[in-house]
């Protein structure tokens, strides 16, 4: 185990509680003791938390199978090892079908009750990984691709603050990839081995939120059969991520604050005050400032949130990633969803780097599926492209009179209406790029492209065949840099 597990022994004979602590000590447990079935279950209500019980099943009292069954309707995840001086296979049957992880006998072996302390904790971790994993949505590939100067910031930024326990804001558009920024944080982390439990917010109806985030007990409301855990417990010891927190009611606010500061809560409908130990990541598309400016979130709140910020750019604002994001995609596609490979002709990239990509890269994702699913395999050419596509983007390149991605530092080309393309306003070997081409049947991809392949070629002569300086220049990364080159018949040196 990678934390210091917590384990409570349940017996009533003193030698045999001083015999357990001594073992379980000494490999780096923390141990807690009771001498009867009811403290034991007292401690447990107390709201402390423990990984595994050693419980004998010969007490006065209340007995370890009475406690055992009350451990199974209360702490259904919680392991139990039963011991006992008088076993018979029957009861160790009992036992095991009431839902005991082991029975072992006294007298008590160091080897067998280590084998049996590792072997539970070992299976609840599993477990609770396992729970984790159902509830979590998203790739299980952790990654931000991109080599804009904006994502190498990000990955920075990730990379300093993923090691710390740091509770993170991740802000940014619909589909940036805000999650994946957030199970970056948790792969990076000390807490890379324990679950990451991914919550929406926005997708849960206001009136079970609650009973999501925090369990309710069996009975809490119409329709609760069975006591089911929150996704604080399934996220304890791990990372929790509240996805688009800024449309939780005040309501559910207040009460995640308190959480939030204690670490401690009761399921909907319980008594029973659960301690857990959660790293918590939020993230929202929305302008928290504006919304609590507007009295629709809590400023302590935001405040508790916001330890460290992460803002992910939007696609637009790195369309020199555009290139490899394509081909990130086409690679998992093609491998996992059964779609034939296919290129992207340079000439499709340049129109689709002006395209404005409201959705981000979720958009950008589902449009080169759908382009896979119809090429069949065949190079994707600008004719092939989609007219909600080509529209948008002969509008964006035209209305923002550019050719290049808005990081661009090159300074702006524009289009004159008279069907004219003018070169930039500076450079020692303007006369190299021309100012209009030749009369006839052009459309304008074809002359987006034309004039894309001439302005690199002038530029790359420009800086004596430099293509680091060349990169630096445009605003692409050096690799999107060479394959449009190669795309264009440009020698690069």
């Amino acid at each position: 185990m990678s934390e210091r597990a917590r384990i409570l022994v349940v017996d009533d004979e003193s030698g045999i509680r001083f015999s357990l602590k001594g073992i379980l000590e000494d490999e780096g447990f923390a141990v807690a003791e009771a001498e009867t079935g009811e403290a034991g279950l007292a401690l447990l209500d107390s709201g402390e938390a423990f990984d595994l019980v050693f419980l004998d099943i010969w007490l006065p009292g209340l007995d370890g199978l009475e406690v055992l069954s009350r451990l199974r309707e209360d702490r259904p995840e919680l392991p139990v090892v039963m011991i006992s001086g008088h076993g018979t296979i029957e009861t160790a049957v009992g036992a095991i079908k009431l839902g005991a992880f082991d029975f072992i006998e006294k007298p008590l072996s160091l080897e067998k009750v280590l084998l049996a302390a590792n072997k539970a904790l070992e299976f609840s971790r599993l477990k609770q990984e396992n729970l984790a994993l159902r509830h979590s949505l998203g790739e299980t590939e952790v990654h931000l691709t991109g080599a804009s100067p904006v994502m190498d910031s990000l990955r920075e930024m990730i990379s300093q603050v993923a090691p710390t326990d740091a509770w993170v804001l991740i802000t940014g558009e619909n589909g940036t990839g805000k999650e994946i920024a957030a199970r970056l944080l948790h792969a990076q982390s000390r807490r890379a081995d324990l679950p990451f439990v991914a919550v929406n917010c926005a997708a849960i109806p206001e009136e079970l939120i609650e009973s999501e985030l925090f369990g309710h007990e069996k009975g809490a409301f119409t329709g609760a059969d069975k006591a089911q855990i929150g996704k604080f417990e399934l996220a304890h010891k791990g990372t929790l991520f509240l996805d688009e927190i800024g449309d939780m009611s005040l309501k559910t606010q207040a009460k995640i604050l308190r959480i939030l500061q204690e670490q401690r809560f009761e399921h909907v409908g319980g008594r029973k005050t659960i301690s857990v130990d959660v790293r918590v990541l939020a993230a929202t598309n929305k302008d928290l400032p504006a919304e609590i400016r507007a009295g629709n979130f809590r400023e302590d709140l935001y405040y508790r949130l916001k330890v460290f910020p992460l803002t992910v750019p939007p696609l637009r604002e790195r369309a020199g990633d555009i290139a490899l994001l394509i081909e990130d995609f086409v690679e998992t596609l093609s491998r996992r969803g059964g779609c034939k490979r296919a290129s992207f002709s340079p000439e499709t990239l340049a129109v689709l780097m002006t395209y404005p990509w409201p959705g981000n890269v979720r958009e950008l994702k589902n449009f080169v599926e759908r382009m896979l699913i119809l090429a069949g395999g065949r190079d994707i050419t600008p004719d092939r492209l989609p007219p909600d596509i080509t529209s948008r983007a002969t509008v964006s390149a035209t209305s923002s009179q550019t050719l290049t991605p808005p990081s661009s530092s090159v300074q702006s080309t524009t289009t004159p209406l008279a069907g004219t393309l003018s070169a930039p306003a500076s450079g020692p070997d303007d006369d190299d790029i021309p100012d209009t081409f030749q009369a006839g049947p052009l459309d304008l991809k074809t002359a987006r492209a034309a004039f894309e392949a001439r302005f690199l070629e002038a530029k790359l002569k420009e800086f004596g065949g430099n293509v680091t300086r060349l990169s630096e220049a445009v605003g692409l990364d050096r690799s999107s840099l060479y394959r449009k080159l190669k795309g264009y018949g440009i020698q690069a040196e």
